[in-house]
């Protein structure tokens, strides 16, 4: 038997079983937008992890895990009333026309920098429209760490206040550097070297953003080296029958730079 339905439209039928209460899933059927919204933040990395590798394959089958998730969602506030997934699909149609005027419209834009700039204030009119009172209004407070504060300092550069480039920013990292080091010498509380070391942070991203770096992609490049070079010094420990816990502190830095040359 032919059957004549849309990848989509079999997607979405799909989706409707898993969670039929007569037929469906019991793992499906007892989610909701809670409970999935960690799994969507999961396939969202496992898509960036794909570009990273440059494997198309697998960014092909992690893009196919992203839109379940938002297939999953659209399903769930169908049966309560709220949207269906035809709705979501209008809303980011009407919404990409509208914040694209230069390309659906009669307004141009000279360049991808003034189509940023566009943009940005496109959205700020729409925060506007929302009654949005502060300029960070609309961050979510639930993005990685890295990537909200990006957000954050962006928004408050866009109202002015902002260094001027990365000068000083470097400056600010010494300053919070030895904060951080006068309450770890001077027997400071938890809470205050904890507190003293997000301000290094937040520093920190501030630099990367001035620099033109993105941080959370900085970050997941270190990790990578550093799993690279450590596995090579477990190999050459292993070549000598032993294991890192097995080693020196100076014997393992001796191998560290050694791996470092590759």
């Amino acid at each position: 038997m032919t059957d004549d339905r849309t990848p989509i439209e079999r997607l979405l039928s799909i989706m409707a079983r898993l969670r039929d209460p007569e037929r469906g899933c019991p793992w499906d059927l007892e989610q909701s937008f809670a409970t999935i919204a960690p799994h969507t933040i999961e396939e969202a990395y496992e898509v960036a992890d794909a570009i990273e590798r440059g494997d198309l394959p697998a960014l092909k089958d992690e893009l196919g895990d992203l839109l379940f998730q938002v297939v999953f969602y659209a399903q769930m506030a169908r049966e309560t009333g709220a949207f269906d997934f035809d709705a979501v699909v209008e809303s980011i149609t009407n919404k990409m026309i509208t914040r694209h005027p230069h390309v659906f419209g009669e307004v141009t834009v000279a360049s991808a920098a003034a189509q940023t700039t566009a943009w940005e204030a496109h959205k700020a009119a729409e925060r506007t429209a929302r009654a949005e009172a502060s300029a960070l209004d609309g961050v979510a407070a639930a993005l990685p760490a890295l990537t909200r504060a990006v957000k954050l300092q962006k928004r408050a550069a866009r109202v002015g206040f902002d260094w001027p480039d990365a000068a000083p920013v470097v400056h600010k990292i010494g300053e919070e550097l030895a904060e951080l080091s006068a309450e770890i010498h001077g027997g400071g509380e938890p809470d205050r070297v904890q507190d003293e070391a997000g301000d290094l942070l937040f520093a920190c991203v501030n630099l990367a953003r001035h620099l033109g770096v993105d941080p959370e992609t900085a970050l997941r490049q270190a990790n990578r080296k550093f799993e690279t070079r450590f596995r090579r010094v477990e190999a050459m420990l292993a070549a000598e029958g032993r294991g890192p816990a097995e080693a020196s502190l100076d014997e393992l830095e001796t191998l560290w730079q050694r791996a470092k040359i590759g």
